[in-house]
């Protein structure tokens, strides 16, 4: 694929972002976003104010609340004292404070905002995933469009919110991380000043940012420090704490003031006013009294469920889910890219055993490098490295949320999107080895399997689910097509690829027009 090529599809991917996005912005009613009134009226605070918000008790009224979300936020019924984010950092806030004062205060044009800060994140999509697969288009257009296209990604970037620009440090940080790790020349100090500069802006953008940046900093030193030895690797020491010492000190200097400022306000150690947010949310549903109610297994059921469906889309306050018919189309997508990666990890743990074995008969040397030879084998080891940075910072957002969720009950698979760029990859990847020939009968078995799952359990219920029966079969019937075609297999496979992430597009557009106006 060209150049040019490659950057008139990156246009399509982003215009159409842009658009989806300008749709959520217009057509969501005033509010009818998650917090949307919190974050606003924090922005609103620093344009009549000087000095930042203290989140205080009356900032949260789970009654009114609920009031206002029941009632569709009526004209009066005001949200001036909905000020529970009032314990966020401020860098965002900040920003957005000329633009609220020019607008006179539009909530569309701060919409725009952060629908402008997440086309970044979209693109950065594509250049991370490019940097780390640079021969493989699909992987790398695909990561783009699944960034591009999960609706109530959409959904979040169109809504006043600091996620928009937590993200895109996020995003930011993770593709310097994965360049530097690739790169064999000399590290600049720039190079270090820029990621501290990044990670300090997260310190003071949101805390589920940092939860994901200062490890994977840290992670990257590390593989960075690691240095051949023979048959072993030697770990540079003062190159990692030179390093460490400029990004994490130059980090420190830009969050101090206001850790240190939480500090004094809330107390103790509570530098993000997380504590402080505890005390104050009274009312809000809490996990041991959820799990009280329900049990474990109506605990873990819906709390797989209502992350799955609220990650595609369950738009305005978690009130308007997406249809059955959409989340049955999405959950075979979705399995059958971690079919994928499985298949992936099977021809690798394949070739970890053939080289162990060899290995062990001294025919081969066992290579020493970290993530192990037999995750990803065909990669380099600096490919092998990033690819291990990307997932570790899949698993600390997984952490992060059940973590949430074990004080509180929020099932909200949007607290995933600052790891969705990880996602995105790991996604492209398995659905492109997924739809690969040589797993043709594997992809046929395991659709054939799940159509008789559902007649099965349709007879066992009395009930044929028609949907499931149609969605199964008819990609079971274009699987055994392409079987007639074998010999076009591989040219089969890119538009197959192209199909799912236009549909995945065709959704999110849709979304607004199916899902929002109807119930809002």
């Amino acid at each position: 694929m060209t150049s040019g090529i490659r950057f008139s599809l990156v246009g399509v991917v982003l215009l159409t972002y842009l658009v989806a996005g300008a749709l959520y912005v217009t057509l969501t009613p005033n509010w009818q976003a998650p917090d949307e009134p919190a974050h606003y009226n924090y922005i609103r605070y620093l344009a009549a104010k000087t000095g930042f918000p203290e989140l205080v008790a009356g900032c949260y009224d789970q009654t009114y609340l609920n009031k206002l979300t029941s009632h569709r936020f009526p004209a009066e019924l005001p949200i001036d004292n909905v000020c529970y984010e009032f314990h966020q950092p401020p860098l965002y806030y900040l920003l957005a404070t000329p633009l609220f004062v020019l607008s006179n205060g539009s909530l569309t044009a701060l919409r725009l905002f952060s629908v402008a800060l997440g086309g970044g994140v979209v693109v950065l999509a594509f250049f991370t995933a490019r940097i780390i697969f640079p021969d493989r288009d699909a992987v790398s257009f695909g990561a783009m469009a699944f960034t591009a296209f999960v609706p109530m990604h959409v959904a979040v970037l169109s809504s006043v919110n600091n996620d928009a620009l937590a993200e895109l440090i996020v995003a930011l940080l993770l593709f310097l991380l994965t360049r530097r790790l690739l790169s064999t020349g000399m590290v600049s100090i720039k190079n270090d000043l820029l990621l501290g500069l990044l990670l300090g802006a997260g310190l003071i953008t949101k805390a589920t940012a940092v939860l994901i940046t200062v490890p994977l900093v840290a992670a990257m030193l590390w593989f960075k420090a690691n240095r051949p030895d023979g048959r072993k690797t030697k770990i540079d020491w003062p190159d990692l704490l030179k390093h460490a010492a400029i990004i994490y000190g130059l980090a420190l200097i830009i969050g101090a003031p206001w850790f240190i400022r939480n500090a004094a306000l809330y107390g103790g150690f509570d530098i993000y006013g997380l504590g402080r947010h505890d005390e104050v949310v009274v009312g809000q549903l809490r996990t041991a009294d959820f799990l009280a109610k329900v049990g474990g297994a109506t605990y873990i059921g819906n709390f797989i469920t209502t992350t799955f469906h609220s990650f595609w889309g369950q738009f305005g306050w978690m009130a308007v889910p997406m249809d059955g018919r959409t989340y049955l189309l999405l959950t075979l997508l979705t399995v059958i890219a971690l079919a994928g990666l499985g298949g992936f990890w099977i021809l690798d743990f394949g070739f970890w055993i053939l080289t162990a074995g060899l290995a062990r008969f001294g025919v081969l040397r066992k290579p020493a490098s970290f993530p192990p030879v037999w995750l990803f084998h065909h990669l380099s080891v600096g490919q092998r490295q990033a690819v291990g940075l990307v997932a570790l910072a899949v698993l600390l957002m997984a952490l992060g949320y059940v973590g949430y969720n074990l004080t509180f009950v929020q099932f909200q698979g949007r607290y995933l999107f600052p790891s969705l760029i990880p996602l995105a990859l790991f996604f492209s990847l398995g659905l492109e080895e997924a739809l690969n020939r040589r797993w043709a009968w594997q992809l046929a078995g395991g659709l054939t399997l799940a159509l008789a799952w559902v007649a099965v359990d349709s007879g066992l219920s009395g009930s044929l689910d028609k949907w499931a029966v149609l969605i199964i079969g008819l990609a079971l019937g274009l699987v055994a097509g392409r079987f007639l075609i074998a010999h076009r297999w591989s040219k089969l496979t890119p538009w197959l690829l192209v199909a799912c992430y236009i549909s995945l597009g065709l959704l999110t557009l849709a979304g607004p027009f199916w899902f929002i106006v109807p119930y809002l």
